[in-house]
This record gives C-alpha cells, structure tokens and sequence, in this order.
C-alpha cells in the first residue's frame, strides 16, 4: 500500500497546484458572462482557442521530453540546460516573427491584431516558464511550485475585477481622478488580456532567476534525441487542441455571422460545467506521469497501472453522476446568467468526453514506456479527424450540440484504439468487468437523472446513493482495510 500512498501524496500535491487555480480561472467565468454579451465572450474563447493551438506548438514536446530524459539520463544538468536553451531561442524566434506577420496572422484567425498582438507575448511568456515549471516537479518542490501557479491566477483574477468592476466604477464615481484618466470605455475584452499578460509577465520575473543558473552549453546530440521523442508528442499534442478547441473555432466559421459569436458564447459557458472532471483528470495527469516513468523498471509494473486505472475510473465515475445530479444547482452558481442556459444540454456529454480522456491518459502509459510516442500521435490524429469530420457535418444541423457529440466521439475512439493497441504491445492485465461496471453504471444513471428527472434531487441522490453502495459492495476488502490502518495511525 505504500506505493499508492505516495502515488496519492503526489497528486494530492500537484492537485492542489492545479484545482486552486482552476478553481480561481473558474470565478472569471460569472465574471465575463456577467459583463459580456453573448456574442463578446464568444470571441473571446475563440481567441482562446487559438491560443492553445500555439501554447503546444512552442512547447513542441519538450516538457514530455524532459521528464522522459531527466528520469534516464545520468547527466540530469546537461538535460535541463538543452531544454531550457531550445525553448528559449525558439520562444525569441517566435516573438520576431509573429510581431512581423501579426496582421497576417489576424486576417487568418479573424481575430483584431490588436489582441493578436496581446496573445504572442501571452503565449512567450508562458513557454519561457515551461522549464523551470518542470524543474521544481523534477526535484519535488511542489509547495513552490503551487504558490507560483496558485499566485498567477491569483494576480489574473484580481487584475480582472480590478479592469472589468472597480476601474469603470471609479471613472463614473470619481471623473476627474487619476485612475478614471487612464480608463478606455468599451475596452472589456483588452482589458482580459492585458490582465493575462501581467500575470503572465510577473510569473515570468519570478522563475526568471533559472535562466542564470545553468552554464548555458548545449548538448546538439541530446536534443535531436529530445527532439525525435517529443516532436511526436508535439503532434498528439496538437490533435488534442482540435479535439478540445477547435470546435469553438469551427462553430464561429460554420455558424451564420448573426447567430455564430452568440453560440460559441453559450457552448463555452456551459462547456465550463465539466470543469470538476477537468479538475481530477489534470491533477492526476500532473501526478501520474513522473509515477508511470519511475516505476517502469519494477517487476509488477503492469499490474500497478491496472489497479491505478480502476480507481481512478471510479473515483471519476463518481465525479461524473455526482455533477450530473446537481447539475441544476451548479450552473446557478457557475452560470449566473441564465440567458447561457440553453446550452446546458451539452454538460452530460462533455464531462463523460473529459471522463474517457482521463482514462485514454491512463491507457496511454505503454507507449510513452516503450518509447512509441509516435502511436500516442497517431491515435490523437484520428481523434482530431474523428472532430474535424463529425464538426464538419453536424454543427450546421445541430450548432453547438453537434460539437459535443464530435468531442465525446473523439474521446471515445480514441480511448478504445489505446486500449487495443495496449493490449497488444504492452499488455497490462486491467480488470475489464469492473472498469466496465463502473463507468456503465455511472454514465446509465446520469442519463437518468439528468434527461429523466432533471432537478429531482429525490431521485438523483438515491441514484447516487445505490451507486456509492455498489462501490462498497466491490471494493469492500480495500476499503476496510484502509479504515483499519486508519483507525491504528
């Protein structure tokens, strides 16, 4: 039991890193769909969206590849400072000349150069810190590195309240002030992203010091091996933004001009909702990676994933019905504006999405251990055709529905291809009847709750409750045996 003990300190600890932030990224959202119109937040997630798409392409890899390298290589310096060198050098290379073609590259996204130009030195400060982020889980100082990620946000949310609420007030309050001078009226969406980029910069400013800290040699011959591992990660990288992203991006081009700013709005308001899934697959991600690569080499390897993969399929099982039944309460809270609500349909199909890409995550183990990343790169291309496609011919049927549907079939198939592919390679002996139970379970009786008996929390907690006893009745000997050891500590 101890190995899972750490493997639960670990993500415990790096979950907190990242649910505190997500959750404090998550209070902008009342926020902006409180002061913007449908059709501004829309444009403002399609900006978003963009910015993903490049957030992967300047990484190109390299954060994967780091862990990969650090964990094998005996020269663990020569590894941080090639990293670090190509990431810099890459990130000037970029700045130069996305400023020179920034026009350019507005007419391409259809997106105002001025926030065009906001979003390149967003994205180069952000992938100047990839490294250093890496560095503090490397040598497992994750107090510091929550305090930093937890700090970023922090100043962001601030900044945001500070922009969006306080200065508009002060300038009809107090019109001779100083701060009511510097206020520009109908500026809303800058004002987000200048928020973004003052928190961004001051990130920067603190993890700036590791820049002088290493000898600055690089090791040509490590990188290209760096490189040949990560630039598949790269491109499952990249699959993965079209499958997450790109259908706000599509819903805006496909949509017609009157109606399609004002439904990417309230798709990506409710698309928030699966945040608690979010939640628990990117802290686990966060805490399982460096867990699957230092524990390659041990004899019971494959049966330590496979018993990691069920608990994390019912922990998540029970995240999934949990939201559902209290769906209508949270979208109150989260949601203010109730003119977004009509969007809500999509909640259940986009935390179940988020739901398979955990378990996709996990399944995804066997290649990154054997060194195929190229396969991982694969499947998410056929996730992001999957998208592309089922994008393609719903959204002009059925908008921003059609755009779940696309998603949760990407996941899906994505899932079952490494799923089959794994056991092929690298079989790992995952225990199929209860995976299978659990997650059939689950996903029957949301689709009861919610398109059956939608707010009666009579019968959603019941559900809940009948499935919390059917976890008992599976893993009764674990848990009271935890409960034992609980009881002697």
């Amino acid at each position: 039991m101890g190995l899972y003990k750490k493997l639960l300190q670990q993500t415990a600890i790096y979950g907190i890193a990242t649910v505190v932030p997500r959750i404090f990224s998550f209070l902008l959202t009342p926020l902006y769909t409180h002061m913007l119109p449908k059709d501004e937040y829309g444009k403002v997630s399609i900006i978003f969206a963009w910015m993903i798409f490049f957030n992967v392409i300047l990484a190109y890899g390299m954060e994967t590849a780091f862990f990969r390298f650090y964990n094998s290589e005996k020269n663990k310096e020569s590894v941080i400072e090639t990293t670090i060198i190509s990431i810099f050098w890459s990130t000037i290379l970029f700045v130069f000349l996305a400023l020179m073609f920034r026009n350019t590259l507005a007419v391409w996204s259809g997106v105002d150069t001025q926030y065009v130009t906001y979003s390149i030195w967003i994205l180069a400060l952000d992938a100047l810190v990839i490294v250093p982020f890496s560095k503090l889980r490397a040598y497992q100082r994750p107090k510091f590195y929550a305090m930093i990620k937890i700090g970023n946000v922090v100043v962001n949310l601030i900044l945001n309240l500070f922009f969006l609420l306080y200065l508009p007030s002060i300038s009809e309050s107090q019109p001779d002030s100083f701060l009511s001078s510097v206020y520009i009226e109908n500026f809303q969406v800058g004002y987000i992203f200048l928020a973004n980029i003052i928190a961004s910069f001051i990130t920067f400013v603190v993890l700036f010091p590791d820049y002088f800290t290493i000898k600055w040699k690089f090791d040509y011959e490590l990188w290209k091996r760096m490189m040949r591992y990560g630039l598949p990660i790269m491109v499952a990288g990249i699959a993965f933004a079209i499958n997450e992203q790109f259908d706000k991006i599509l819903l805006g081009k496909l949509l017609p001009d009157n109606i399609a700013d004002e439904q990417v709005g309230v798709y990506s308001a409710c698309y928030k909702l699966g945040l608690f899934m979010v939640l628990y697959r990117t802290a686990y991600t966060l805490g399982i990676e460096p867990f699957f690569f230092s524990h390659a080499s041990n004899d019971k390897a494959q049966e330590t994933y496979a018993t990691v993969t069920k608990y994390f399929v019912i922990f998540g099982s029970f995240i999934l019905l949990t939201v559902i039944v209290f769906a209508d309460l949270l979208k109150q809270v989260m949601i203010p504006n109730s003119s977004y609500w009509e969007a809500m349909k999509v909640v259940p199909l986009i935390i179940l999405a988020n739901f398979f890409l955990g378990i996709y995550t996990n399944l995804s183990v066997w290649y990154k251990l054997i060194d195929k990343t190229y396969v991982g790169a694969y499947i998410s291309i056929v996730g992001a055709v999957v998208t592309l496609i089922l994008n393609y011919l719903l959204i002009p049927k059925y908008s921003y529905y059609g755009s779940a549907i696309a998603t949760l079939s990407a996941y899906g198939s994505m899932m079952f291809i490494s799923y089959y592919l794994g056991n092929k390679y690298y079989p790992i002996p995952y225990d199929k009847k209860k995976i299978g139970g659990y997650l059939s379970l689950s996903t029957g009786f949301s689709c009861i709750s919610f398109y059956g008996f939608n707010g009666n929390y009579y019968i959603g907690i019941s559900l809940l409750a009948i499935f919390l006893g059917f976890i008992y009745y599976n893993e009764k000997a674990l848990l009271l045996q935890i409960l034992k050891r609980s009881a002697k500590n």
